[in-house]
């Protein structure tokens, strides 16, 4: 499992277009694209349309709406070229995936109107994976993509997805292609890219299963710590994420968040909850920073930013903190974030804070 990037992007293209390269005689206009109501030569441009419509989207910082233009073919544009426009425009997503600083996010509806280079990276292996299967299947050629590729995907954008006995099969049924033995028919989906608060001084990074894997596994998970971090409780929190993600309970809305500062782009701790809130709306919040970020107000601005996005919910009414009794300083942190103290013992002091 690893983050998708733009050598992803190439792979995918190279695939699609080796693939479909055998058909290029076929009247693609008169072939349904499998069970899309789109045919062929339709899928084929869309494809094209996407890759560069997120790589200008990526590559002007688009903030609001994508990018004012659209892929036009010249009148004539055969099977073959066509599938070059392909290879150009994955070529151009590459790029600009390549070329992105981490920090930088730019417009995509789904859900939360906003992806970094890695969203994009696999918002574009997705349209090339699952299209390049639909002209397939209606072209009558076999096609399976690299396994890799199908389970970076899923981890990237299909969070919320439990991962099945092999991701390939899995992805198709998560977009409602296939089925998959023991789970109900998909009729309705959405990808899901990462959700990120700003925090004033700090950007919350929503933590992908992907990098919580790495972080899991004593890496950086692809963020720039500063010296010190990540701390031991971000581990632990990345690896009770994966836990979640390969249960199938994982919801990404109530996720680890890493502490990114936005003067440097330097990580310096992380905050999340310890899971989805019950039936009562009750949620647990936890959080840590590397002991040289510490002292700086970084977890004060963090917990009242995500404090006040929990609170804006339907589903979220008291929000938790469990903290040892001798740790002032985290205890000063959540009182200055409004909470209040409801229990103690010698083991934990409790604090909330409600709606």
């Amino acid at each position: 499992m690893r983050a998708t990037n733009g050598d992803d992007v190439i792979e995918a293209v190279t695939g699609c277009t080796t693939v479909l390269r055998a058909a290029v005689d076929r009247d693609w206009r008169a072939v349904p694209a499998g069970r899309l109501e789109w045919d062929c030569h339709t899928t084929a441009v869309h494809v094209a349309d996407d890759l560069v419509a997120y790589a200008a989207n990526l590559a002007g910082r688009a903030q609001d709406a994508y990018v004012p233009f659209e892929l036009t073919l010249d009148e004539g544009t055969d099977n073959a070229s066509l599938l070059h426009v392909i290879e150009t425009t994955g070529a151009l997503l590459a790029a600009a995936v390549r070329t992105a600083p981490p920090g930088v996010r730019a417009f995509h509806p789904y859900p939360f109107r906003s992806a970094d280079r890695v969203g994009f990276a696999a918002m574009g292996v997705a349209e090339v994976l699952l299209h390049t299967h639909d002209m397939a299947e209606g072209l009558g050629i076999p096609y399976e993509p690299p396994a890799d590729l199908a389970e970076s995907v899923l981890a990237c954008l299909f969070p919320h997805v439990q991962p099945g006995p092999a991701p390939w099969p899995t992805l198709l049924w998560a977009t409602g292609r296939g089925e998959l033995p023991g789970r109900a028919p998909v009729t309705e989906w959405r990808w899901h890219n990462n959700l990120v608060i700003p925090a004033g001084r700090l950007t919350l990074t929503g933590l992908r299963p992907a990098a919580a894997h790495q972080l899991r596994l004593g890496g950086d998970g692809g963020f720039d710590w500063v010296e010190g971090g990540p701390y031991e409780g971000t581990r632990d929190a990345a690896g009770l994420l994966l836990k979640a993600y390969e249960a199938g309970v994982h919801r990404p809305e109530f996720n680890v968040f890493v502490l990114v500062r936005t003067e440097d782009g330097r990580a310096v701790g992380a905050m999340g909850f310890h899971g989805a809130p019950g039936a009562d709306g009750r949620v647990e919040i936890g959080y840590d920073l590397a002991e040289t970020a510490r002292g700086q107000g970084y977890a004060t601005e963090a917990l009242r930013a995500l404090s006040r996005w929990a609170l804006a919910r339907d589903d979220v009414r008291t929000l938790l903190a469990k903290i040892d009794p001798d740790n002032a300083a985290s205890r000063a942190v959540v009182s200055r974030a409004g909470f209040q103290q409801v229990s103690a013992d010698d083991k934990l002091v409790a604090y909330e804070l409600n709606r």
